[in-house]
């Protein structure tokens, strides 16, 4: 018997998200060393990191309420991604530090809250059509992967000039795919009231768990910041940068489809405690090793730490978060894991690795990754008392 082929709105959001991370690659891996083939010193290209998620941290609140007051995921997709490729074009045609943070400012005001924003859409797709997160979101982690592999082998052959042609390429056919999308909202169900979201957001427990969230997400915005700068200092070239994002993306896969099988078995707090132990392994091993084949094979542990961060912090929130407020939930999560800790990383990673050393980040990013973990434990323990308390007084 055939199988069946998916359906076509399926195989685009694939295909959108495969192409949208490999955008995601260009960024994170190739564009502090385009800047820095630019002459700006370590210290300017954290500024230029940081200044993007500050401005993030408005936009991803911005475009997530406007994509819930719309009920369209997809046209605000189209919009953000022409302001992606405007705004990559003009910031690839100045080298006036000033005017880059200004246009790097407008372009992460457009790419900040494409992720949420993606997640949102897949998050309602699934919903409808009873598939797995992981059966789209794995696209992503092969497009980082793929990207990273190939794009690290064309930089080291022709130059880091051709970051240009890969990052505008990879933004015009995700725009592409954008006008293809189809949105997964009842365009009947009427606009949701945001007072609703207020209590949810602003509870004094799920501020906890976002500022806990927001430690650990400081240290993995500072890896990936600084790890291409971090591999030039210790002799890798782009290839190795290229090897060591492609490991840490490929990894992502068999996480992801465990937990998408077997995560809801498990809690999530006690669960993003142990990622937290697992990340602050992995970042002290990375402030030990002087050898840049080391780091691609701990650039391995992105499955246990990454992987089981982002799979599980989702299915809290979206535990916790209606559907109807889907995209602002997701932009408040990605408020402090891309804005705020994309800020405080950018700034407090590019002094610590100009200032100090490169491997004195990383056992910076080691002490935070074990404060989160005691941070979610507390939070695990104080949710467990409460759920107990509860339990009394019904049987009273």
């Amino acid at each position: 018997m055939s199988m069946s082929k998916p359906p076509r709105n399926e195989v685009v959001l694939r295909s959108f998200t495969f192409t949208y991370y490999m955008t995601m690659a260009v960024i994170t891996s190739f564009f502090p060393l385009y800047f820095q083939s630019k002459g700006f010193s370590t210290l300017q290209i954290g500024l230029l990191y940081s200044v993007g998620p500050m401005i993030g941290i408005f936009s991803n609140l911005f475009w997530g309420v406007a994509s819930d007051k719309v009920r369209s995921v997809k046209k605000i997709l189209n919009v953000i991604f022409i302001g992606q490729l405007l705004m990559a074009a003009w910031t690839f045609h100045t080298d006036t530090f000033g005017l880059l943070m200004v246009l790097m400012a407008a372009f992460f005001f457009f790419q900040s809250p494409t992720t949420s924003l993606t997640d949102s859409l897949i998050l309602l797709t699934v919903s409808r059509n009873g598939k797995s997160y992981a059966s789209f979101r794995v696209w992503g982690s092969i497009g980082f992967a793929v990207a990273a592999l190939v794009f690290g082998q064309l930089l080291k052959s022709y130059g880091a000039g051709l970051t240009v042609v890969l990052c505008l390429g990879t933004i015009a056919c995700s725009l592409l795919l954008s006008f293809l999308l189809t949105d997964t909202r009842d365009a009947n169900v009427k606009k949701p009231d945001f007072s609703g979201l207020l209590p949810i957001v602003g509870s004094r427990s799920f501020l906890a768990f976002l500022l806990t969230v927001l430690t650990v997400s400081i240290a993995h915005r500072m890896n990936d910041g600084f790890l291409a700068l971090f591999l030039q200092r210790l002799g890798g070239d782009q290839s190795v940068v290229g090897w060591s994002w492609m490991v840490s993306a490929l990894s992502e896969i068999p996480v992801f489809f465990l937990l998408s099988k077997y995560g809801h078995k498990l809690k999530e707090l006690p669960l993003l405690a142990l990622c937290c132990l697992a990340y602050a392994v992995r970042f002290l091993l990375m402030s030990l090793v002087d050898n840049p084949m080391w780091v691609i094979a701990i650039q391995m542990m992105h499955s246990v730490t990454f992987g089981v961060f982002l799979f599980t912090t989702i299915r809290y929130i979206q535990s916790v978060v209606p559907d109807h407020f889907r995209a602002s939930g997701q932009a408040v999560f990605a408020i402090t894991w891309s804005g705020l800790a994309g800020l405080l990383s950018g700034t407090i990673g590019g002094w610590v690795f100009n200032s100090w050393s490169p491997h004195a980040l990383y056992a910076v990013g080691s002490v935070l990754s074990f404060v989160a973990m005691l941070g979610f434990l507390a939070l695990y323990v104080k949710a467990k008392s409460v759920a107990e308390g509860a339990q009394q007084d019904s049987l009273q």
